[in-house]
C-alpha cells in the first residue's frame, strides 16, 4: 500500500560533490509532487551556494537553513 515519496525525507548527500547534491534534490522535489518538503544534508562547501542557487531556478523554496558539525542542512519545499 505504501508508495515511499520523498516528502519529509531526508536526504543525507554527505560525501558528494558539486552538483551531485543539488541534482538529487532537484529529483526528489520533482518526485515529491506539490507540496514536497525534503531535507537535505550535504558536507559540501558549495551546497550552501548551490542549492539555493537550483531552488531559485526551478521556483523552489529554501524554507530553513543551517550549518551543524560541518555539514549544511537545508529544508526545500515545492510549491504546492
Amino acid at each position: 500500500m505504501g508508495v515511499n515519496k520523498p516528502e519529509n525525507a531526508v536526504l543525507d548527500l554527505t560525501g558528494l560533490k558539486c552538483p551531485l547534491p543539488a541534482l538529487y534534490a532537484r529529483r526528489a522535489l520533482e518526485r515529491g509532487g506539490p507540496g514536497a518538503i525534503i531535507t537535505v544534508v550535504s558536507d559540501d562547501p558549495m551546497a550552501a551556494v548551490d542549492l539555493p542557487h537550483m531552488c531559485t531556478t526551478e521556483g523552489y523554496v529554501v524554507v530553513r537553513s543551517a550549518r551543524e558539525d560541518g555539514a549544511v542542512r537545508m529544508v526545500l519545499q515545492r510549491p504546492a
